[in-house]
């Protein structure tokens, strides 16, 4: 699928989307909780791009526990980011946030962002050149030293051992509630429209777009998280 296509699937799921993966919460959560410590050096007010943030809830999590910050939310569906704005404004939080409608490099330029969140993402660009691109696009717009906290799934899908833990992800997924349908379109997916990489070669793919040494900080069956600060070089957007 294009990025066109990509963003219809999730705009037709916007509604519903918070309540099918409801059961998977765990893993989300787990991620969560580990962002505090990850970003727990930044300053009080710092300014936080939330690249892809869908319905926001990287965005509900630190918004609670960091009041001095603000968060820009960058995402191209129109029905994801209104369900992200309607969460911020139950919070009460949303004098705290921007919403911009598009992708990355639509956003205008603006002062250096002090953390960024990118979950789930970068995954979909097949070419690993647009992949680098894309993380070097969140770099551009990152004051030096600046954190980004990032996942994708990520896997050796050549080895035995991917065939053994996709077998168990889907087994996870039919025990949250997802269809039998929809785990053979998943699996399809997965094998098309993802690019699943070694976990070695995602960290390579987010060095090379700007960034120091990427740690690898939580990983739930498929997914896996770094945080990594962009290189002390180079000019911020």
């Amino acid at each position: 699928m294009d990025s066109e296509e990509i963003k219809a699937v999730f705009g037709q799921q916007a509604a519903s989307y918070d309540e099918r993966w409801a059961k998977t919460a765990p893993i989300r959560e787990g991620l969560h909780f580990l962002l505090e410590a990850v970003f727990a050096e930044l300053p009080r007010d710092a300014r936080m791009l939330c690249v892809g943030a869908g319905t926001g809830e990287e965005i509900v999590y630190l918004a609670q526990r960091f009041p001095g910050w603000s968060f820009v939310a960058v995402e191209p569906s129109a029905a994801m980011l209104d369900v992200c704005r309607g969460k911020a404004e139950k919070g009460g939080f949303v004098s705290r946030c921007s919403f911009h409608e598009g992708y990355l490099e639509s956003l205008p330029a603006q002062g250096a962002f002090d953390g960024a969140t990118c979950f789930l993402v970068s995954q979909f660009m097949l070419e690993q050149e647009a992949r680098i691109a894309f993380f070097g696009a969140i770099a551009a717009r990152l004051r030096p030293g600046g954190v980004l906290a990032s996942s994708d799934l990520a896997a050796d899908t050549r080895s035995g051992a991917y065939e053994a833990l996709l077998d168990v992800w889907l087994k996870m997924m039919l025990a949250a509630g997802i269809p039998a349908a929809g785990l053979e379109q998943m699996r399809a997916a997965y094998a098309k429209d993802v690019a699943i990489l070694p976990p070695a070669q995602v960290a390579s793919v987010i060095r090379a777009g700007g960034f120091d040494e990427p740690v690898a900080f939580y990983q739930a069956g498929l997914i896996h998280a770094w945080f990594s600060r962009r290189e002390l070089t180079g000019t911020a957007l």
